[in-house]
């Protein structure tokens, strides 16, 4: 696969055959992440706004649009990995978030290059906080037909994924690794040693950039600038996605019913809902709908501790997507619970062999069209939740509430222990999760 750039827009390391006729040079290899990052920066005219904020830097710069082929200005975003892998801090989110609400309010082009392990984990619930804030403002831009482009250096993981997926391009370097889950998590999820040389190579065949190109349009291994330039996203397209997403999981994963489906009692929601609620949960989707507070709500979401799949994910926001069209649920109650008790998102090869982020990304997308339909949505923490499930369920909402005695976490502890070392996973009280931004409201029913 070829690579074709402008002559003077990159530091060639590769062999070149110069076309005189086209002005270009086709290169022989695709390129390695600082090569993309130069070939950014050089083709659309980066100039840095400010100074960096840890692994952040701000910028502008100028792209083609459209059929007419004139120049329009843009928004650059490079997150690099300086400092702890490129996560993404408090800083960083905090500055990324007031980035996108200027992106959402003047539809205005934003390149995104994103050598990130997502979160940062030494930060602990204050890092997750700032995440979350960051990327509502993330859904909002993407909602109002903001063209963004993700560039994707060596590293994507975690949160970074779920924010280059958002994206209405991907482009990926040479050497990328695009994944929810990092290789070593991938290993201790399937209870093998992350010095397994055939796992290994079996989760880098899954993540790297070669089978991400190959999942759809929206995924390129070419750096083609001039592919690159940016073009307005179809009406929709994110509901076309949620369809295409449907057809990718039809393709590279066989599809099976749960196991558990049926109507669901538990302690905790006889206390929440004491007026009376209905809850059914079918092919690990819940359904429902209670009084609350003398209003009807709708039910939905994930409880039973059980990784959220990619599949699982896709049929909730299929259920989400659904009370948008012309006969749904927007009419009445204009409420919504989200309850979730699911500890983290799926760490199976499986998933991220259909690009888990996506699946997670397109939920979140459902339940912000939602809210900006005018539906009131509160996601109601009954257990356990971490990782791309909070994202996904606690980012687009205005109210996050936690039954007393409930836990968030970035990742599950073992996630953790295995990025951090060895260490004791800290308890939190409820001030902490409020006042990091992670958690607005504490629930006390009583002893359950």
């Amino acid at each position: 696969m070829k690579v074709v750039a402008n002559g003077d827009a990159l530091e060639l390391r590769h062999d070149t055959i110069f076309d005189p006729a086209a002005g270009t040079i086709a290169l022989s290899a695709t390129l390695l992440a600082n090569d993309c990052l130069a070939g950014v920066k050089s083709h659309f005219a980066f100039v840095p706004v400010g100074e960096a904020t840890g692994n952040l830097t701000i910028g502008r710069g100028r792209a083609l649009a459209g059929t007419g082929r004139a120049h329009v200005p843009v928004f650059i975003a490079i997150i690099e990995n300086k400092i702890a892998s490129g996560s993404l801090g408090v800083k960083e989110c905090d500055k990324l978030a007031s980035l996108f609400k200027v992106v959402a309010a003047q539809k205005i082009g934003l390149i995104l290059y994103l050598d990130s392990a997502g979160a940062r984990i030494s930060e602990g619930l204050p890092a997750l906080g700032a995440f979350r804030q960051m990327y509502r403002a993330a859904l909002g831009a993407a909602a109002r037909g903001a063209p963004i482009t993700a560039v994707c250096g060596a590293n994507c993981f975690g949160g970074a994924s779920m924010l280059a997926a958002l994206a209405g391009k991907r482009v990926y370097s040479s050497n990328t690794r695009f994944a929810m889950s990092g290789p070593s998590i991938l290993a201790q999820a399937a209870g093998i040693s992350a010095l397994d040389d055939i796992f290994m190579a079996m989760s880098m065949a899954t993540i790297n950039a070669e089978s991400r190109a190959k999942l759809g349009v929206a995924e390129s291994l070419t750096m083609n600038l001039a592919s690159m330039d940016l073009v307005p996203p179809v009406v929709n397209a994110l509901v076309e996605r949620h369809v295409l997403l449907g057809e990718r999981l039809t393709q590279l994963k066989s599809t099976a019913s749960s196991n558990t489906d049926g109507k669901l009692e538990r302690k905790d929601l006889v206390k929440l809902y004491p007026e009376g609620y209905r809850l059914e949960e079918k092919n690990g989707v819940l359904s429902g709908e209670a009084m609350f507070e003398g209003k009807a709500v709708m039910l939905a979401g994930f409880v039973g501790g059980k990784a959220l799949s990619a599949e699982r994910a896709w049929r909730q926001a299929g259920a989400l997507w659904k009370m948008l069209s012309p006969g749904g649920a927007t009419g009445s109650p204009q409420r919504l619970h989200m309850l979730v008790d699911c500890e983290s998102h799926s760490t199976s090869l499986d998933d991220e062999r259909i690009m888990l982020s996506a699946y997670l990304a397109d939920l979140a997308c459902a339940l912000n069209a939602l809210i900006e339909a005018g539906m009131h949505i509160e996601t109601t923490v009954l257990g356990k939740v971490g990782g791309g499930v909070y994202v996904a369920l606690c980012a687009p909402v205005a109210k996050v509430n936690m039954l007393y005695g409930t836990e968030i976490q970035l990742l599950p502890g073992r996630a953790i222990a295995s990025i951090l070392g060895d260490v004791a996973l800290q308890k939190h009280e409820f001030d902490e999760y409020r006042l990091a931004r992670v958690a607005d409201q504490e629930l006390k029913l009583g002893i359950l």
